[in-house]
């Protein structure tokens, strides 16, 4: 009788991208704590062991980046990473400075914006009746959402866009980032120090202008702490937006029952985004620094280590979801933890909702059904981000 092979994970398996749930299932119930010595990483995939990491920043440390990428890594990361490679009390200091310009009610008031960006790319896709999601509606909003709060110019927003998509691309076989994504990141960084620059000598009502007046007492952002920032907006908050729209879309394609509610019903909405975030979340693993020896599973993890959470696996957990692998609107979603926990929890977890709930309300609004080419689609290869990088549909508008 053959042996069946131990449980595995590889981040950078194109396998692992087109389907990681088979493997996340053996984890959780075979190797909730995963080793990988080729790669030097430990992993745990239990949303309990997830959660309790994300709480705890004193033993799971973020001092290193967040990313498994191997010059990503390391006590430098916050300078493209921002305070999502900071632990307290630098990271409780930036977070506290970022939030005063980027508040709750620039967000809020962000959604007539967001309805006609929305527009101004749907429209003339409907109109073509065929077009791909990703390239020409998905990819593109949540870029001109952040560039319009950032106040970049509407001429350099496809290719800032081109640029974050190069930073996070990775090719089948390549375990770091390319030489392509190095000097992306090295570009997107100087045109926005060139933009704080500019804002510098005339200020305008935009994030940037707001982060450069943003102040408690005396201590303020520093130019290159705003850049971080910046980057870290446009490559994290994009990228993770796009694809929840694809996801989205290509989900309820797939599960036509659950769909037909969001399709009649714009109340239905946010259950519609609410699973998908749970189902098939953009942002699937996240790296930690444990910081001293710590006992898990009958093994000592040594301190120094790196820890993958693997957040697409606590979501489908049975431990805490029913029938996870369903895709099901009417579950109670809130245990998910897409955007993490603790002090970490995602600062843009509210624009991510907005920005999702507006364009699909009013792609439901105009659309009566679609149809995805799955055979055509292609997906994006990367450690960290799941989802499409093209995504061929037609629709039926009403």
């Amino acid at each position: 009788m053959a042996l069946t092979p131990e449980p595995s994970y590889d981040p950078y398996d194109y396998a692992i991208h087109e389907d990681p749930y088979p493997a996340y299932a053996r984890l959780r119930d075979e190797a909730p704590l995963y080793r990988d010595d080729e790669l030097d990483f430990w992993a745990i995939s239990r949303h309990a062991d997830v959660a309790a990491a994300f709480r705890d920043h004193e033993r799971f440390s973020s001092v290193n980046g967040v990313s498994l990428d191997p010059s990503a890594w390391g006590p430098a990361a916050h300078r493209t990473m921002s305070f999502l490679a900071l632990d307290p009390p630098a990271h409780t200091r930036m977070r506290s400075l970022v939030s005063k310009g980027f508040t709750p009610r620039r967000v809020r008031e962000l959604e007539g914006d967001i309805l006609r960006l929305t527009r101004r790319h749907l429209d003339p896709a409907l109109a073509e009746g065929a077009f791909d999601l990703i390239g020409d509606f998905a990819g593109r909003l949540p870029m001109d959402v952040i560039s319009e709060m950032m106040g970049v110019p509407e001429a350099d927003r496809d290719e800032v866009r081109r640029l974050a998509d190069l930073v996070v691309h990775r090719e089948e076989g390549i375990n770091d980032v390319p030489p392509e994504g190095m000097a992306a990141a090295l570009t997107l960084a100087g045109y926005y120090q060139d933009l704080v620059a500019e804002r510098r000598r005339r200020p305008r009502d935009d994030l940037t202008s707001a982060l450069l007046g943003a102040q408690d007492g005396a201590d303020r952002l520093d130019e290159k702490e705003i850049v971080a920032f910046l980057f870290l907006m446009v490559v994290a908050g994009n990228e993770t937006t796009t694809k929840l729209l694809g996801n989205a879309l290509y989900w309820g394609w797939r599960n036509p029952g659950q769909l037909a509610g969001p399709l009649a019903d714009p109340a239905r909405i946010p259950a519609w985004i609410e699973e998908t975030l749970r189902y098939d979340t953009s942002s699937q693993m996240i790296a930690r620094t444990v910081t001293e020896d710590t006992a898990l599973y009958g093994c000592v993890v040594p301190a120094g280590a790196r820890m993958l959470l693997l957040i697409g696996a606590a979501n489908r957990d049975p431990r805490v979801f029913p029938d996870p692998d369903a895709y099901d609107l009417d579950r109670d979603t809130s245990p998910l933890i897409s955007f993490g926990g603790g002090r970490h929890y995602c600062l843009g977890a509210n624009l991510a909702r907005l920005e999702a709930r507006v364009a699909l309300t009013e792609f439901a609004r105009q659309v009566q059904a679609y149809d995805i080419d799955a055979g055509n689609a292609v997906r994006v290869h990367s450690v960290n981000v799941r989802g499409f990088a093209a995504l061929p549909i037609s629709v039926t508008r009403r």
